[in-house]
């Protein structure tokens, strides 16, 4: 096992971090247009640790899917950053009133969609779409979520600020150079097509994907969950159980 990635979100598609577990590479940033890209390219990532959801249930049972109720409550005034995922109908919806139809007729207690959420469907309909057409990358491909990777790393504390702040993009720094990425990486601009929380996040997904490969990461739940494809319905961050420091 080589290379690993952490990719996140950005406007023109995902910005993605790969980095070698032996350090015989340095470390490379890149903005793609798909999953697809990094799972196939010529570093062939064991890991990609991906912020966006992953596993979709075909009904919801209170305030979304089980990683997103569990890990929720965790995170402090960072709590929102987990907001709920609908049912798989809903995700595979044509329209925003479509979609909030799908997700009430689906749900217990009835709910629909936040707009937020409604704007990232299209990248998890991406990801569903790999996953099913492609089960052997299930086991490469993980779902994270940056805040969870930063409480994480911040020994299990909340953070208050929040990234789009000088001082929230201070604290991640901080706490990324701290989890062992060098500071050139850390400090670099984000590349053309992404945002610096963009970057930030990307690296944080990559910590974990360091973790999982070394198999120093929990999942929330645990053991994680099925779809009814057979897709994981987990979020992954670090386990300071297993590295305390």
């Amino acid at each position: 096992m080589s290379w690993i990635a952490g990719l996140d979100g950005c406007l023109t598609g995902w910005v993605a971090a790969l980095m070698r577990l032996d350090g015989a590479e340095p470390p490379r940033v890149r903005v793609v247009e798909t999953v697809a890209e990094i799972a196939d390219a010529p570093e062939r990532p064991a890991i990609v640790a991906v912020d966006i959801p992953i596993g979709l249930p075909e009904r919801i049972e209170g305030p979304g899917r089980s990683p997103e109720r569990v890990l929720r409550p965790l995170l402090g005034a960072r709590r929102s950053s987990v907001f709920s995922m609908p049912a798989r109908a809903a995700v595979y919806a044509p329209d925003y009133r479509a979609a909030c139809r799908e997700a009430r007729a689906r749900s217990e207690p009835p709910r629909g969609i936040t707009i937020q959420g409604f704007n990232i469907l299209p990248k998890v309909r991406e990801v569903d779409e790999l996953l099913r057409a492609r089960p052997e990358l299930r086991e490469r491909i993980h779902e994270v979520h940056p805040e969870a990777a930063f409480w994480a790393m911040n020994g299990e504390i909340p953070l208050d600020s929040r990234k789009v702040e000088a001082a929230g993009l201070d604290q991640r720094r901080a706490l990324l150079l701290a989890s062992g990425l060098p500071p050139h990486l850390v400090g670099a601009p984000p590349p053309r097509g992404a945002k610096t929380d963009d970057l930030l996040d990307a690296l944080a997904a990559l910590v974990v994907a360091r973790a999982i490969a070394q198999e120093r990461a929990r999942s929330f739940p645990e053991p994680p969950e099925r779809d009814a494809h057979g897709i994981p319905v987990a979020i992954w961050t670090l386990d300071i159980r297993r590295d305390p420091a």
